[in-house]
């Protein structure tokens, strides 16, 4: 009975924390990097593809034409 309860406190994350706090770094780790790799990625595919090229009306330039 003790060695079933000092192997349940082994494995308890309120009891270990030795070990529960190395597995709590790695799954931060691995959070921050896939937040950061989405958002890359985001970014990506949402970039600035070149400047368009849009028809301006003559009567709205800076000297305007008129008919």
């Amino acid at each position: 009975m003790v060695n079933e309860l000092k192997e349940h406190k082994q494995k308890d994350i309120g009891y270990n924390w030795a070990n529960s706090s190395q597995f709590l770094f790695y799954i931060q780790v691995f959070c921050i990097m896939a937040f950061l790799l989405g958002g890359c990625y985001k970014l990506y595919t949402e970039r600035y593809h070149g400047r368009p090229d849009v028809e301006v009306p003559d009567n709205t330039l800076y000297s305007p034409k008129y008919k």
